[in-house]
């Protein structure tokens, strides 16, 4: 990449991987790099900045999702996906630059972490994937009528659809609501198809009466099989992260 030019841009995009990789389609065929990159919610204007605003083309998406995984590797859009997830700040430069020189090179990208940007990457995935993996053991539905399941969370990385297709294939004829309310979202599952809305404006019903009675109960055992001599907070918050207690139907 020694030979692309950095131009004085910052380019703004919609937020969605498909926005992102429409970036990424257009710098690789140009061999130029923008200064910076933001999703345009993200975005603060000032008088700095030349800002480009890419409009999303689905058909330069799917072309770089396909040429991912078959001029680099499968591996490397698994990481590119879950990276893009992270929260963390300036994302899209370290995948960006860490796919560019995956095209050039192939699938040995992977390999190189003592570059920078390789390196982040494969830390934003880590924490992403980690962050998911470890939901789909915390989440709890709650019943709240007409046979509809709800639960929240509060994931620091934006990991809300990859934690519904997990409930999906586990529960593929349940009806369920997962709601980030970090990033006021609701993903939406009807039993045949899911969709990904913002969650401002929504109101959450009440739990039933049914659901009451069984969270009782499930109180009522978790507290009866704990050995109180046995107890270890250290321990507990290494498998059950504090942070994660307020979506607990037991909270701790």
């Amino acid at each position: 990449m020694s030979n692309w030019k950095l131009i004085n841009k910052t380019f703004l995009y919609d937020g969605t991987f498909d926005g992102f990789l429409t970036i990424v389609f257009d710098c690789y065929s140009n061999k130029t790099l923008p200064q910076k990159i933001f999703s345009e919610a993200e975005y603060t204007a000032n008088f700095l900045d030349h800002t480009i605003y890419v409009e999303t083309d689905f058909e330069k998406s799917k072309r770089v999702f396909n040429g991912i995984e078959k001029s680099i590797s499968y591996t490397t859009l698994y990481n590119t996906y879950y990276a893009f997830l992270s929260n963390e700040p300036e994302k899209e430069m370290f995948i960006l630059k860490y796919l560019c020189n995956g095209f050039d090179i192939g699938p040995k990208i992977n390999n190189m972490l003592t570059v920078s940007y390789v390196f982040k990457v494969m830390n934003m995935k880590k924490r992403s994937f980690g962050e998911c993996h470890r939901l789909k053991g915390l989440v709890r539905f709650q019943e709240i009528g007409n046979n509809l399941y709800y639960a929240s969370i509060h994931p620091d990385n934006n990991i809300i659809e990859p934690l519904g297709h997990h409930f999906i294939n586990r529960l593929p004829n349940q009806n369920f609501v997962i709601h980030d309310k970090i990033r006021d979202l609701c993903l939406l599952y009807n039993g045949d198809e899911y969709r990904i809305i913002d969650s401002t404006n929504i109101k959450i019903p009440t739990i039933s009466y049914e659901e009451q009675k069984y969270q009782e109960l499930w109180k009522l055992f978790f507290k009866t099989i704990a050995i109180k001599e046995r107890k270890n907070a250290r321990c507990q918050m290494q498998y059950m992260p504090k942070k994660y207690w307020q979506d607990l139907i037991e909270n701790p």
